[in-house]
């Protein structure tokens, strides 16, 4: 329905699951995408697929937790593409997020804190100027239920994915009078499958959300006009996992 026509959209962690997902769904939608993840040869892949399908994209490896990087990462894609129209922060680091709070280390909570939180906030500020200049700029960032419900064992991946959502509704108010939204999406999905540890989810829908079927779909509703009204908010693919975790 080419809802994303004229737009350059940076998708961050875009070389598998969600990213990957999101960044060939806004590429059907018109944007010309910057697929930006750790792995070349990840990243290669994806815009392969985007431009055999007729999108355009732009490959940039990156490694998220390096503040030079985010900016020349930034630098090349505005020489590119000439501006910024949606950013959304997606990448973490899987290999660290997990740890009992009793055994917690500082040092492990620094990584997901430079992987999550921070990355965030240097992506955010690097693209700022021209999500501004956009006139209708869009953040969308990750964050987790698990962070929410304080999944056991998850400690420093749940204490990052919750600063991130005060990142994020911080900049909501902040950023509000530029015309940029910035919100949060709180998915379950295939990528926290068995593999990962994580138990099977008990949510009402009773599976695991797909990247490409329940999240990707999400992600672009809150990049494109239809969302324009909505910020601050984290929107929940899970479900209805959130459900248990009322209060």
């Amino acid at each position: 329905m080419a809802r994303l026509n004229g737009k350059v959209a940076i998708v961050t962690g875009a070389g598998r699951g969600i990213g990957r997902a999101t960044a060939k769904l806004f590429a059907a939608e018109g944007a010309r995408v910057a697929v930006l993840s750790l792995t070349p040869a990840n990243v290669e892949a994806v815009v392969a697929d985007i431009t055999a399908a007729g999108g355009t994209a732009l490959g940039v490896p990156c490694d998220i937790g390096s503040a030079d990087q985010i900016k020349a990462a930034v630098d090349q894609i505005v020489a590119v593409y000439g501006g910024i129209d949606i950013l959304v922060n997606n990448a973490f680091d899987p290999s660290a997020p997990f740890s009992s709070i009793l055994d917690l280390s500082v040092e492990q909570l620094q990584r997901n804190f430079e992987m999550g939180p921070i990355a965030y906030l240097r992506t955010m500020q690097a693209a700022y100027p021209y999500l501004k200049a956009s006139g209708e700029g869009r953040v969308i960032n990750f964050g987790s239920l698990a962070g929410v419900t304080g999944l056991a064992g998850y400690g420093p991946y749940n204490m990052a994915k919750e600063a991130v959502r005060a990142l994020t509704r911080t900049a909501a108010r902040e950023w509000g009078a530029d015309g940029i939204t910035v919100n949060n999406v709180l998915p379950v999905a295939e990528t926290w499958g068995p593999d990962t540890g994580v138990p099977a989810p008990t949510n009402p829908l009773g599976r695991y959300g797909s990247p490409e079927e329940d999240i990707a779909p999400v992600v672009l509703f809150l990049a494109c006009k239809d969302s324009q009204f909505i910020t601050g908010s984290s929107l929940t693919p899970d479900g209805g996992s959130i459900i248990d975790s009322a209060r």
